[in-house]
């Protein structure tokens, strides 16, 4: 008889899984409680999946012998505490995935700057003429291109809510950028849950793979102390360190180790400007230099990669203001990585759906940088509370047009009007693409003034 795998979930990750099982010869069945996009559904009906929307059939869910959970289906949710009672294994796609392809992993979390690492070291392996695939949070899932092609390395950026269902996955390389607060409400509150779940990117590597960090991220070292790492370890750090295998020089260079000479670019010729860039492109860097890439090749990457979508995209120059889409900063610190790279007046966008945010975090940057800041959510009582009186204005906007037309009023000549809301985008936009992309819509319709 077939093994049985059902699928929950009809997004990306889900069809992509649902279609590998059926190329692979299982009994496969794809359960969506939401409604399963066109695009999808016409992907399943061709590879000939069985699947429903709008509601999961128990009865079709509980004889499963495996489940492949998408990763925004929380463990707690009503059908995957059913499928745990009766001892159902509830693994991930790239869980899946990993059981049928012998590529190299470079895999990349944390818990900002993940996607434009993940997209700067998939440019540097192209770059250099690797067959690679881009998966995880961006580019096709995983599962759709085993199943449907080959690549001898993929670069693949791993949420939390993805390593949580991981098992006997390994990363080749596993890259941790930085550990802070996020997404707490869905590890009980539990910051050590969290961190928990960030590392079990580390698990089941050995001696031949490659672990990379942020040696001066406190939680990460304090981790670290607690743990025996298998891997190769190769630390970057934000100064001079002899046993760093990246740094930046007090010059403001970075560095990569290795070989007969280092790699040495100024940080203006980077290509994404800011601290925490430095860090992205080290991280980036390292992952080539594991790979062998020569180094001609991962200074010309670094230094000819384009800017990721909504994480500080500049959107235009208007009447000598500058406007800056960064509307993937769903979290305080994703928020303080972008004030640390502003160098002009600002006037900020702030607000969405709290994840239990301390604004604390940004507090000095927003002294210093902020003059006007503009909420824009359905509940702004947090922000005004900690904000009010710290800045000379804080006033409230209920969509995204009045929210740009008054940080239009509030801005003068030399300014930049950063959309860095510090929170998710889901009580009034559909996501944070559909947050950035309404910004850059409203940005690009004004008009400059007679």
């Amino acid at each position: 008889m077939k093994k049985r795998i059902v699928v929950l979930g009809g997004g990306e990750s889900g069809v992509g899984a649902a279609v590998l099982a059926k190329v692979k010869g299982y009994d496969t069945f794809l359960s969506d409680s939401g409604k399963v996009a066109p695009k999808y559904a016409a992907m399943l009906d061709e590879h000939g999946v069985e699947w429903e929307d709008g509601g999961h059939t128990e009865s079709r869910v509980l004889c499963a012998d495996e489940v492949v959970k998408s990763p925004g289906i929380p463990n707690d949710a009503p059908i995957i505490v059913k499928l745990r009672s009766k001892n159902i294994p509830v693994i991930s796609e790239i869980e899946f995935a990993g059981r049928f392809t012998d590529a190299k992993m470079v895999c990349i979390t944390g818990s900002n700057g993940k996607t434009t690492t993940t997209l700067l070291t998939y440019h540097i392996l192209k770059e250099a003429g690797l067959d690679v695939g881009l998966a995880g949070n961006v580019g096709r899932s995983l599962a759709l291109q085993v199943a449907t092609g080959h690549h001898d390395v993929y670069v693949i950026e791993l949420s939390s809510f993805q390593l949580d269902n991981m098992y006997e996955f390994k990363a080749n390389i596993a890259v941790l950028l930085n550990i802070t607060p996020d997404h707490l409400d869905r590890y009980d509150h539990k910051m050590e849950n969290y961190v928990a779940a960030k590392f079990r990117i580390l698990q089941n590597q050995t001696g031949d793979d490659s672990f990379i960090f942020w040696e001066n991220d406190p939680i990460i070292a304090a981790q670290l102390k607690r743990l025996k790492v298998e891997a190769r370890m190769y630390p970057f750090s934000e100064q001079y360190d002899p046993e760093a295998a990246a740094y930046i020089d007090p010059d403001g260079e970075m560095v990569l180790r290795g070989g007969d000479t280092d790699l040495v670019i100024d940080k203006n010729d980077l290509a994404l400007k800011g601290l925490h860039n430095m860090f992205n492109s080290m991280a980036a860097g390292l992952s080539a230099s594991i790979l062998d890439i020569k180094k001609d090749v991962i200074r010309r990457a670094l230094e000819d990669f384009e800017a990721v979508e909504h994480r500080l995209e500049y959107v235009r120059t208007l009447d000598g203001v500058r406007y800056v889409n960064d509307s993937k900063a769903t979290n305080v610190n994703s928020c303080w990585y972008a004030l640390e790279s502003m160098t002009t007046p600002v006037v900020l966008i702030l607000g969405g759906k709290d994840k239990g945010n301390d604004y604390s975090e940004i507090e000095k940057f927003v002294k210093d940088k902020v003059h006007a800041i503009v909420c824009l959510g359905v509940d702004n009582g947090k922000l005004h509370s900690f904000f009010d009186g710290k800045v000379p204005v804080v006033e409230d906007a209920g969509s995204m047009k009045e929210a740009v037309d008054k940080c239009r009023a509030f801005a003068h000549e030399g300014d930049t009007v950063l959309l860095s809301p510090c929170c998710a985008s889901f009580d009034l936009f559909k996501s944070y693409e559909d947050r950035g992309c309404q910004f850059k819509a409203c940005v690009n319709a004004l008009e400059e003034k007679i």
